[in-house]
Formats: C-alpha cells, structure tokens, sequence
C-alpha cells in the first residue's frame, strides 16, 4: 500500500494521530519578533553550560540542534542568536493549539506544550477520512496560530510518532528540505521501518540507551528481535526491556490518555559558577521553593511530597525526597523542606545543578492540615523541619494570597519577597520544570 495524496485509510488502518509543532519555542519568538526572521534563532541556555532548547530551521542548516551544549552551537553558528525562553507565552500558544486539537476530538493527551496525540476513533460516525482530517488540522494551526507542524498517522502511538517525525522538514547537507507535512502508515511501511530503522529512532531511547544496546551489538531495531529480553533486561532495565521487545515487533498498546493528570511538577537550574557550601545551597532552595510554589497554587494544587535532586561537578547526582501527611504550597513551608532535605546530603562538592520537585498532590481545599500530628519522617530529616513547614504553610496564608491577587491584576513582577530580588531588580520566575537549559550569559536578558 501506498502513502500517496491519492491514497486514503480509513479509520480502522490509522486510528492514532501525532501532531508535533516544528521548532516551537524559537517560532513563537520570531513570531513575536519579525527582526529574527531569516536569522538563526535559538531558546536556551546562553552561559558556558547552557544547553539548546529548540533551534529554528536557519539555525539547524548550520548544524545546531537541540539538547546541544551552547558553546559548541556557536561554535557550528557563530552569529547564533540564543534567547532565555518566555514559558507563560508558550503556554499561551500551547493552550490555543489543545483547542484546535479539541475541535477535532476531545481524546486528545497532551505531551508536553508542543505535542499531542488524538485517538480518532470516537469520530467513526461522522465517517472522518483521517488524512484528511489531519491535512485541515494543520491547515488551521498554520492558518491560526502561523506556526509549522507535522502530522502522523498510525495504527498505534508507536508509528503515529514516527510518521509525524517522517512528515517534517529536514536537513540534508546544509539544505532545508520540506516535508511532506502528514504521513500515514502502512503495514507495508511498518515492516519496512522496522527493519530500516536505528534502535536510537525508538521513542524512550535516549543517548544512554543507545549507547548501553549498541555496546551489545543492537545497532538496528531489527536486531532487538532476537534478542532474550530477560538478558536485555539485565542491561536495560525490565520495563525498559518489555518495551523494546514490544516496539521490535510493532506492538504499543498505550492507549490514548485525554484524563491524564499531571504527575509532578518542579523546577531545576543549571548554575553559571557551581554553588559552593550550604549557604549557597540554601540560598538557591529558597528560589527554586518560590518558584515551586507559584506553580502549585496557579493549578490550585497542594503536594505532600517534595524531592532535591542534586548534581556535582563530577556529574554524579543524588535525590532525597520526603512525604508528609498534610500539602504544602507555601514558599517559605518548601523551602524549610527543601534545605533539610539538601542538608541531609554532603555538600561538600560544588553543586552543578539543584532541582526541587513537588508530587503527590491534592486539591488546595483539601488539604488537611492538623494542629498537630504523628510523623514519622526518615533519617535524612529532623522532625523540626516538618513541624516548621507546618507552620509556615498555615501562617502564610493570607500574605501569599494577596500576593497572588496583585500579580495577577498588575503582572508578575508587581510585588515579591527578598529572595525575588536580583542584581537587576525584581525577578518573579515561572517554573520550567523540564524546560531547564542552563544558565544565561551575564548579557541576556532575563525572562
């Protein structure tokens, strides 16, 4: 069977579409910004140990991807020009595109800001052909919001997320070649790929699992067939394992989730100069906390766990988490969380990254905050520090609900604590969670 413009599936053959928009961060900001068009733009990481976000396709002709440190991107692209990323206007664009997906169905699950699937299947009574159904998708969002995507179809989420990576445009020595901009695969299609396609095109197959299935001598997902996957397992992990043997013979049964709810939210930095000792340690929990704490109560959340995920300069990483019986959303209730759970770790080594995730949540009208309670907390955290967030997250009620109430009607950076003050004056960053990519360099702007 063919993936021609003249061919067309039913809904039986493809019933999942991806839609995955091209470039996103960086488009959003040409589009708010006409001067950069035609220039190589990029969203990230300015300083020495920023990493690229996202890369207009000016910016990949000259080889620059994403998940690349920026010193080598501007290296390959010396006029680069790499901005500090602006995450509430991304999920202004983000929000409009889930409602054109809606307009199309309602089972929709979102990944991230920039990509969805969609199970068509609830649309078999309005007899939908669904490449046409995707071709007016992306005809909207290019015809509404300005912005480029891809489209695929599959009979599963496995192919549909090949096919919308197979309908963009792509790089081929130094040129831009556009893509098709949707696919739709066949069975036929389905065996080519699978036995065309590098074990690194799988999705969940990072550089690190690469490297591990290659050192095995699993280059190709062909090979991944053969393979005893209780021996794979070993090397890989079992779930991971599972998966792979799965995606080997075309196989993913993960439905379409349009109820899936957020599991955890958080914020991580990448420093400039590593943080040396508690003090400063410390002193970046109290930000990291603030910035957590905006997140849960513009979701009207409250989480009963929090985690510190530290890295050193050595790359090693350590974690520490600790759950409560009560919710917190408090800045100042976090942070005594987040330093006790720091501290528990030695900081002797500089800190090359901090990361402060909250998880576990309940709905802030819910949360049963007691005037007193039995907790029995690890060995990794005193009892004061729980009984101190405690506390704090009932004492500060109504100093952080005004706050909130002001910077909604008067902005974000209308009003904030010390810990929001900077060299530049009042900074009030948003969490970016995964979005992190390192320090800015002292020149840029800040977000």
């Amino acid at each position: 069977m063919s993936n021609s413009p003249n061919s067309s599936p039913s809904l039986h053959e493809v019933p999942i579409l991806h839609v995955d928009l091209d470039a996103f961060f960086a488009s959003v900001e040409i589009l708010d910004d006409p001067s950069l068009v035609g220039r190589p733009v990029c969203v990230g990481g300015s300083a020495a140990r920023g990493v690229i976000a996202s890369a207009s396709y000016e910016a990949r002709r000259q080889g620059v991807t994403s998940a690349m440190p920026s010193v080598v991107a501007r290296r390959l692209c010396p006029e680069l020009i790499i901005l500090p990323g602006r995450f509430e206007r991304y999920e202004q664009y983000s929000h409009r595109f889930h409602s054109l997906v809606n307009d199309l169905t309602p089972e929709y699950e979102p990944l991230g800001l920039d990509e969805v699937f969609a199970d068509l299947r609830s649309l078999r009574r309005l007899r939908i052909r669904p490449v046409e159904a995707a071709q007016q998708l992306r005809r909207r969002i290019r015809e509404e919001l300005f912005l480029e995507c891809g489209v695929g179809l599959g009979r599963n989420k496995l192919f549909a997320k090949l096919a919308s990576k197979r309908s963009k445009p792509r790089i081929v020595d130094h040129q831009l070649l556009e893509g098709p901009g949707v696919v739709w695969v066949s069975r036929e299609m389905e065996r080519n790929w699978l036995e065309e396609m590098p074990v690194r095109a799988l999705w969940g197959v990072g550089p690190a699992t690469a490297k591990k299935l290659q050192q095995l001598g699993l280059y190709w997902v062909r090979d991944l067939r053969g393979v005893d996957q209780a021996s794979l397992a070993r090397h890989v992990g079992s779930a991971m394992a599972a998966t792979l043997a799965s995606y080997a013979r075309g196989e993913d049964d993960r439905p379409v989730d349009s109820r899936r709810e957020l599991k955890s939210l958080g914020h991580d930095q990448t420093f400039a100069t590593s943080l040396v000792g508690p003090g400063e340690v410390f002193a970046q929990c109290r930000h990291h906390a603030g910035v957590v704490a905006r997140a849960l109560r513009a979701q009207g959340r409250v989480a009963r766990t929090l985690s510190v995920v530290l890295r050193f300069d050595d790359l090693t990483s350590l974690s520490r988490s600790q759950t409560l019986p009560f919710g917190v959303d408090d800045e100042a209730a976090i942070c005594s969380l987040a330093q006790a759970l720091a501290g528990s770790v030695d900081l002797s080594r500089p800190v090359r990254l901090l990361g402060l995730y909250a998880s576990s949540f309940l709905a802030r009208e819910n949360n049963p905050v007691q005037l007193s309670f039995g907790v029995s907390v690890s060995s990794d955290v005193r009892d004061e520090a729980v009984e101190h967030s405690r506390e704090r997250q009932m004492s500060s009620a109504a100093l952080r609900d005004a706050l909130d109430d002001i910077r909604q009607r008067y902005g974000a950076n209308s009003v904030g604590v010390a810990s929001d003050l900077y060299g530049d004056g009042l900074r009030i960053e948003r969490q970016r969670g995964s979005h992190a990519f390192g320090p800015e360099s002292p020149t840029t702007p800040a977000p």
